[in-house]
């Protein structure tokens, strides 16, 4: 099962979300304030199950409406997702991937651990 936790950065507050073998999948922008943070968490568990994805790694693709993951490639050519929430706000984004395959299984996992995934803080 996945997990939240919450750590102190030198710029403010952020979320990782973690698969159950401790692998990040998904981590969040800095937040100002706790609250601000647990709120991304909410967004996250609100958003992901029911998300569409919107694969922009291919020509002529579907445009959906939000929430939605955006998956795209990166300037390294890595593969690459954002979850972005029905306000069409970024509330977390994933490590770049070599495989496509990877980037889509990463999405899934979002969409299973992030429902009920405990927080914690570091």
């Amino acid at each position: 099962m996945g997990k939240f936790v919450i750590r102190k950065t030198n710029t403010g507050i952020k979320f990782d979300l973690k698969a159950g073998n401790g692998e990040v999948i998904a981590t969040s922008e800095v937040y100002s304030s706790e609250e601000s943070c647990r709120k991304g968490i909410a967004s996250v568990q609100k958003n992901a199950p029911v998300a569409a994805v919107e694969d922009q790694t291919v020509e002529g693709f579907a445009a959906e409406k939000h929430p939605k993951f955006e998956m795209y490639t990166d300037k390294a050519g890595e593969f690459r997702f954002r979850l972005k929430a029905t306000n069409g706000q970024i509330v977390a984004v994933s490590e770049g991937y070599k495989a496509k395959a990877s980037c889509v299984n990463g999405i899934e996992s979002v969409k299973k651990n992030a429902v009920d995934a405990p927080v914690e803080e570091v």
